[in-house]
Protein backbone atom coordinates (compact mmCIF):
# COMPACT_ATOMS: atom_id res chain seq x y z
CA UNK A 1 0.00 0.00 0.00
CA UNK A 2 1.60 2.82 -1.01
CA UNK A 3 1.32 6.79 0.72
CA UNK A 4 0.39 8.33 -2.48
CA UNK A 5 -2.86 6.07 -2.56
CA UNK A 6 -3.43 6.85 1.56
CA UNK A 7 -2.89 10.45 0.70
CA UNK A 8 -5.49 10.56 -2.04
CA UNK A 9 -8.01 8.59 0.47
CA UNK A 10 -7.15 11.20 2.83
CA UNK A 11 -7.81 14.46 0.55
CA UNK A 12 -11.50 12.51 -0.72
CA UNK A 13 -12.57 12.36 2.78
CA UNK A 14 -11.46 15.61 4.10
CA UNK A 15 -12.85 17.83 1.19
CA UNK A 16 -15.94 15.89 0.86
CA UNK A 17 -15.50 14.92 -3.00
CA UNK A 18 -13.16 13.71 -5.55
CA UNK A 19 -12.85 16.99 -8.04
CA UNK A 20 -12.68 19.17 -4.79
CA UNK A 21 -9.77 16.59 -2.96
CA UNK A 22 -8.36 16.50 -6.60
CA UNK A 23 -7.75 20.63 -6.50
CA UNK A 24 -6.82 20.63 -2.98
CA UNK A 25 -4.28 18.22 -3.40
CA UNK A 26 -2.86 19.50 -7.29
CA UNK A 27 -3.76 16.06 -8.51
CA UNK A 28 -6.05 15.95 -11.71
CA UNK A 29 -9.18 14.16 -10.88
CA UNK A 30 -9.08 11.17 -12.71
CA UNK A 31 -5.14 10.66 -11.32
CA UNK A 32 -7.03 10.82 -7.94
CA UNK A 33 -9.77 8.52 -8.81
CA UNK A 34 -7.53 5.96 -10.24
CA UNK A 35 -5.44 5.62 -6.94
CA UNK A 36 -8.96 5.65 -4.42
CA UNK A 37 -9.72 3.11 -7.23
CA UNK A 38 -6.69 1.05 -7.20
CA UNK A 39 -6.08 0.78 -2.94
CA UNK A 40 -10.15 -0.49 -2.57
CA UNK A 41 -9.59 -3.20 -5.62
CA UNK A 42 -6.07 -3.46 -3.58
CA UNK A 43 -8.09 -5.05 -0.36
CA UNK A 44 -10.86 -5.68 -1.92
CA UNK A 45 -13.13 -2.91 -0.04
CA UNK A 46 -15.47 -0.04 -0.45
CA UNK A 47 -13.94 3.50 1.32
CA UNK A 48 -16.77 5.74 -0.41
CA UNK A 49 -20.35 4.70 -1.36
CA UNK A 50 -21.45 6.52 -4.40
CA UNK A 51 -24.39 8.53 -4.30
CA UNK A 52 -24.35 10.36 -7.97
CA UNK A 53 -22.22 13.26 -7.53
CA UNK A 54 -22.42 12.83 -3.43
CA UNK A 55 -20.13 10.48 -1.50
CA UNK A 56 -20.23 9.20 1.94
CA UNK A 57 -17.19 7.53 3.80
CA UNK A 58 -18.17 3.73 4.18
CA UNK A 59 -17.68 2.20 7.85
CA UNK A 60 -14.20 0.87 6.46
CA UNK A 61 -13.65 4.04 5.38
CA UNK A 62 -14.74 5.82 8.66
CA UNK A 63 -12.25 3.57 10.62
CA UNK A 64 -9.28 4.36 7.90
CA UNK A 65 -9.58 7.88 8.00
CA UNK A 66 -7.87 8.55 11.74
CA UNK A 67 -5.35 5.91 10.86
CA UNK A 68 -4.39 7.66 7.23
CA UNK A 69 -4.22 11.01 9.25
CA UNK A 70 -2.03 9.98 11.99
CA UNK A 71 -0.07 8.50 8.69
CA UNK A 72 0.22 11.38 6.89
CA UNK A 73 0.68 13.33 9.97
CA UNK A 74 4.05 11.29 10.29
CA UNK A 75 5.30 11.65 6.36
CA UNK A 76 4.68 15.49 7.30
CA UNK A 77 6.64 15.61 10.17
CA UNK A 78 9.53 13.18 8.73
CA UNK A 79 10.08 14.86 5.51
CA UNK A 80 10.30 18.60 7.73
CA UNK A 81 12.82 16.50 10.19
CA UNK A 82 15.12 15.74 7.02
CA UNK A 83 14.42 18.77 5.02
CA UNK A 84 15.26 21.09 8.15
CA UNK A 85 18.05 18.87 9.33
CA UNK A 86 16.90 19.71 12.94
CA UNK A 87 16.75 23.48 12.23
CA UNK A 88 13.50 25.58 12.23
CA UNK A 89 14.39 27.42 8.92
CA UNK A 90 11.41 26.07 6.64
CA UNK A 91 8.30 24.54 6.99
CA UNK A 92 4.84 25.54 7.51
CA UNK A 93 2.75 25.43 10.95
CA UNK A 94 -1.46 26.11 11.10
CA UNK A 95 -3.08 27.63 13.24
CA UNK A 96 -6.68 28.04 14.24
CA UNK A 97 -8.46 30.17 16.63
CA UNK A 98 -11.86 31.93 17.61
CA UNK A 99 -10.70 35.53 17.00
CA UNK A 100 -7.92 38.23 15.95
CA UNK A 101 -7.31 39.27 19.28
CA UNK A 102 -4.39 36.83 20.68
CA UNK A 103 -2.97 34.83 18.28
CA UNK A 104 -2.02 37.97 15.99
CA UNK A 105 0.48 38.69 19.06
CA UNK A 106 1.78 34.62 19.65
CA UNK A 107 2.31 34.79 15.28
CA UNK A 108 3.95 37.95 15.48
CA UNK A 109 6.21 36.67 18.72
CA UNK A 110 7.19 33.40 16.81
CA UNK A 111 7.80 35.20 13.33
CA UNK A 112 10.42 37.67 15.27
CA UNK A 113 12.63 34.23 16.16
CA UNK A 114 11.24 31.88 13.13
CA UNK A 115 11.24 34.08 10.20
CA UNK A 116 11.80 31.30 7.78
CA UNK A 117 8.42 29.52 8.95
CA UNK A 118 5.13 29.42 6.68
CA UNK A 119 2.32 30.44 9.16
CA UNK A 120 -1.12 30.57 8.12
CA UNK A 121 -4.17 31.34 10.31
CA UNK A 122 -7.56 29.79 10.34
CA UNK A 123 -10.43 31.49 12.27
CA UNK A 124 -13.50 29.63 13.12
CA UNK A 125 -15.84 28.95 15.61
CA UNK A 126 -14.93 26.78 19.06
CA UNK A 127 -16.32 23.85 17.65
CA UNK A 128 -14.71 24.44 14.24
CA UNK A 129 -11.36 25.19 15.48
CA UNK A 130 -11.15 22.15 17.70
CA UNK A 131 -12.45 19.86 14.91
CA UNK A 132 -9.96 21.45 12.83
CA UNK A 133 -7.16 20.81 15.23
CA UNK A 134 -7.96 16.94 15.98
CA UNK A 135 -8.53 16.47 12.07
CA UNK A 136 -4.81 17.49 11.78
CA UNK A 137 -5.93 20.11 9.81
CA UNK A 138 -4.19 22.87 12.27
CA UNK A 139 -1.14 22.10 14.45
CA UNK A 140 -1.92 24.48 17.12
CA UNK A 141 -5.51 25.97 18.45
CA UNK A 142 -5.90 29.38 20.28
CA UNK A 143 -9.17 28.74 22.50
CA UNK A 144 -11.65 30.69 25.02
CA UNK A 145 -11.87 28.16 28.01
CA UNK A 146 -10.63 24.61 29.23
CA UNK A 147 -11.08 21.96 27.14
CA UNK A 148 -10.74 18.62 29.71
CA UNK A 149 -9.91 16.48 26.98
CA UNK A 150 -6.79 13.99 28.06
CA UNK A 151 -5.82 14.09 23.87
CA UNK A 152 -5.65 17.78 24.04
CA UNK A 153 -2.46 19.73 25.95
CA UNK A 154 -2.90 23.32 26.62
CA UNK A 155 -1.83 25.91 28.57
CA UNK A 156 -3.07 29.02 29.71
CA UNK A 157 -2.20 32.22 27.74
CA UNK A 158 -4.17 35.44 29.62
CA UNK A 159 -7.12 36.08 31.60
CA UNK A 160 -9.05 38.97 30.74
CA UNK A 161 -12.36 40.83 32.66
CA UNK A 162 -15.46 40.28 31.20
CA UNK A 163 -17.41 43.89 30.49
CA UNK A 164 -20.25 45.40 29.30
CA UNK A 165 -20.31 47.88 26.54
CA UNK A 166 -23.67 50.44 25.65
CA UNK A 167 -24.31 53.15 23.02
CA UNK A 168 -23.31 56.19 24.48
CA UNK A 169 -26.74 57.84 25.07
CA UNK A 170 -27.85 54.51 27.32
CA UNK A 171 -28.93 55.04 30.95
CA UNK A 172 -26.01 53.22 32.12
CA UNK A 173 -23.50 54.74 29.78
CA UNK A 174 -21.81 57.29 32.19
CA UNK A 175 -22.12 55.18 35.39
CA UNK A 176 -18.45 53.48 35.00
CA UNK A 177 -19.55 50.19 36.75
CA UNK A 178 -22.64 48.46 37.78
CA UNK A 179 -24.36 45.65 39.98
CA UNK A 180 -25.54 42.58 38.38
CA UNK A 181 -29.12 43.01 39.74
CA UNK A 182 -29.44 46.67 37.88
CA UNK A 183 -29.46 44.32 34.05
CA UNK A 184 -32.91 43.23 35.48
CA UNK A 185 -34.75 43.68 32.89
CA UNK A 186 -32.46 45.57 30.44
CA UNK A 187 -32.08 44.85 26.73
CA UNK A 188 -29.04 42.77 26.17
CA UNK A 189 -27.18 41.38 23.15
CA UNK A 190 -26.08 38.09 23.00
CA UNK A 191 -23.46 36.15 21.26
CA UNK A 192 -24.24 32.14 19.92
CA UNK A 193 -24.37 29.78 21.91
CA UNK A 194 -20.94 28.13 22.89
CA UNK A 195 -19.51 31.66 23.20
CA UNK A 196 -17.48 31.45 26.21
CA UNK A 197 -18.41 35.19 27.16
CA UNK A 198 -22.47 34.21 27.13
CA UNK A 199 -21.80 31.25 29.09
CA UNK A 200 -19.71 33.12 32.07
CA UNK A 201 -21.84 35.84 32.02
CA UNK A 202 -24.92 33.52 32.09
CA UNK A 203 -24.01 31.27 35.11
CA UNK A 204 -23.86 35.04 37.11
CA UNK A 205 -26.54 36.30 36.23
CA UNK A 206 -28.55 33.08 37.32
CA UNK A 207 -26.56 32.99 40.29
CA UNK A 208 -27.92 36.02 41.29
CA UNK A 209 -31.54 35.37 39.95
CA UNK A 210 -31.28 38.03 37.68
CA UNK A 211 -33.30 37.88 34.40
CA UNK A 212 -32.24 40.68 31.66
CA UNK A 213 -34.40 41.16 28.20
CA UNK A 214 -32.22 39.23 25.57
CA UNK A 215 -33.36 41.50 22.58
CA UNK A 216 -31.14 40.04 20.23
CA UNK A 217 -28.57 36.92 19.47
CA UNK A 218 -25.87 37.50 17.32
CA UNK A 219 -23.41 35.14 15.82
CA UNK A 220 -20.15 37.63 15.49
CA UNK A 221 -18.46 40.27 17.68
CA UNK A 222 -18.22 42.61 14.79
CA UNK A 223 -22.05 42.03 14.33
CA UNK A 224 -22.69 42.67 17.76
CA UNK A 225 -20.55 46.29 18.03
CA UNK A 226 -22.42 47.23 15.68
CA UNK A 227 -25.37 46.97 16.89
CA UNK A 228 -24.56 48.15 20.17
CA UNK A 229 -23.45 51.12 18.08
CA UNK A 230 -27.38 51.93 16.69
CA UNK A 231 -28.26 51.26 20.23
CA UNK A 232 -29.99 48.12 20.19
CA UNK A 233 -28.95 46.92 23.57
CA UNK A 234 -26.01 46.40 25.58
CA UNK A 235 -23.42 44.37 24.60
CA UNK A 236 -21.07 42.08 26.42
CA UNK A 237 -17.15 41.09 25.33
CA UNK A 238 -13.73 40.15 27.19
CA UNK A 239 -11.80 43.79 28.02
CA UNK A 240 -8.90 42.50 25.62
CA UNK A 241 -11.22 42.56 22.32
CA UNK A 242 -13.23 45.90 23.07
CA UNK A 243 -12.71 48.14 20.24
CA UNK A 244 -13.15 51.72 21.14
CA UNK A 245 -15.69 53.58 19.43
CA UNK A 246 -16.78 57.64 19.99
CA UNK A 247 -20.20 55.95 20.12
CA UNK A 248 -20.06 53.38 22.88
CA UNK A 249 -19.02 53.32 26.43
CA UNK A 250 -17.50 50.57 28.68
CA UNK A 251 -19.22 49.59 31.86
CA UNK A 252 -17.34 47.25 34.33
CA UNK A 253 -19.05 44.83 36.78
CA UNK A 254 -19.34 44.73 40.11
CA UNK A 255 -18.68 42.19 42.86
CA UNK A 256 -16.86 38.99 42.14
CA UNK A 257 -14.88 39.37 38.70
CA UNK A 258 -16.05 37.64 35.93
CA UNK A 259 -13.78 36.74 33.04
CA UNK A 260 -12.45 34.82 29.89
CA UNK A 261 -9.45 32.61 29.72
CA UNK A 262 -7.60 32.06 26.31
CA UNK A 263 -5.34 28.57 25.98
CA UNK A 264 -2.97 27.72 23.32
CA UNK A 265 -3.70 24.00 22.45
CA UNK A 266 -2.29 21.25 20.52
CA UNK A 267 -2.99 17.58 20.44
CA UNK A 268 -1.01 15.62 23.31
CA UNK A 269 0.59 13.43 20.83
CA UNK A 270 2.15 16.25 19.04
CA UNK A 271 3.53 18.57 21.96
CA UNK A 272 6.80 17.04 21.56
CA UNK A 273 6.92 18.16 17.82
CA UNK A 274 9.73 20.98 17.53
CA UNK A 275 7.81 23.07 14.88
CA UNK A 276 4.76 23.18 17.38
CA UNK A 277 6.93 23.33 21.16
CA UNK A 278 8.68 26.37 19.34
CA UNK A 279 5.76 28.43 18.52
CA UNK A 280 4.85 27.01 22.62
CA UNK A 281 7.74 28.58 23.76
CA UNK A 282 7.72 31.61 21.60
CA UNK A 283 4.28 32.55 22.44
CA UNK A 284 4.44 32.20 26.29
CA UNK A 285 8.39 33.09 26.88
Amino acid sequence: MSSAKLRAFLAVARHGSFSAGARASGLSQPTLTTQVQSLERQHNVELFHRRGRRIELSDVGRQLLPIAQRLALLELEAHNLLRDSGRLDSGQLKVGAVGPFHVIEMVDSYLQQHPNIDVSIRVGNSAQVLSDLENYVTDIAVLAGRQDDPALCSVRYARHAIILFAHHEHPLANRGSVRLEELEGQRLLQREPGSTTRLVLEQALNAAQVKPRIAMEIGSREALREAVVRGLGLGVVSEAEFIADPKIRTIRIEGEALYTETYLYCLAERRSSRLISSFFEAALG
